[in-house]
Order: C-alpha cells, then structure tokens, then sequence
C-alpha cells in the first residue's frame, strides 16, 4: 500500500498555528465548492465567517453553524479582527508567557546554595526547591533563570 503524500499546505498552516483544528465542521457551501476558500486555514474561515455577517448581513447564528463555531466565538473573532486585523485571529501560543515557578524568592536561595557549594548542579537544585519550596522544577528552567539574573545583573 502507498503512502499517502504530505500536504506541505497543512504543514506551513499548523508551523503557523492557522491549521484549523475542525476542518469538517465548516459547511458553508462556499468553501466546500471552492478551491480558492479552505477549511483548513483557520484564520480564512473565522474571516470569512465575520465578513458574511458585517458585509452581506447574515445573521451570527447561521454564520457561526456554517463555518463550525459556537456564538461567543463569532464575537471573539470579530472583537480580535477591529482591534488588530487579520493577524489578530492567529491563536495565541499556548502555555506560560514567562517564568512563573522560579520568582525572586527562589532565585535569590538557589544563588546562595551555589555560592555555599559551587559544585551544585541543576539537578541538585530541582530536589531542594521542591523539598523547601514544594515546588517542581525542571534543570533546565533552572538554568535559565540563573542566566537571566546574571544578565540582569551585568556580570
């Protein structure tokens, strides 16, 4: 049995986070006819769903069945499309924005138990964050958030 080609198209939208997750769910007649329009771009299909109700006066519900979302997701799409345009409908990366476990508290004790034993390694670290801290790190977080005070401090 042949394997089945690799859609570069599907590739290049989920590097992007624009591959939308529920193609199927889209069935607007539109886009099922069409080579031009395509579920699969995330950031096409939540357009086109706001551009039908602004531009050609559908209502929100029939636009949102079409095109596979639910009414409170019309109106974020329509919110982020005024506030910031196409790039707006573009999901956001999903998890943490910052170092959120390692705050100053933390840092400031794993700089001291370094400086006390200069041969700590990350590893070490990790267990006697949690065991004083409760609090479960991973080395490499650890690293880096040493890396990010000494810039800071210009060392």
């Amino acid at each position: 049995m042949a394997k089945k080609a690799k859609d570069p198209k599907i590739d290049a939208l989920a590097a992007s986070r624009c591959l939308n997750p529920r193609p199927e769910t889209v069935v607007d007649e539109r886009f099922l006819s069409s080579e031009f329009l395509d579920a699969r771009d995330l950031v096409q299909v939540k357009y086109e769903m706001v551009r039908r109700v602004r531009v050609e006066g559908d209502t929100v519900v029939a636009s949102a069945r079409e095109f596979g979302f639910s009414r409170p997701s019309f109106y974020e799409a329509a919110a982020a499309l005024e506030a910031g345009g196409l790039p707006a409908l573009v999901p956001a990366r999903s998890g943490p924005r910052r170092a959120h476990k390692l705050n100053d508290e933390i840092v400031s004790f794993m700089e001291a138990a370094i400086e006390e034993n200069p041969m700590l390694r990350s590893r070490d670290l990790t267990a006697m964050i949690e065991a004083r801290f409760s609090v479960s790190v991973h080395p490499r977080s650890i690293e880096r958030a040493l890396t990010r005070r000494l810039k800071r401090s210009g060392r």
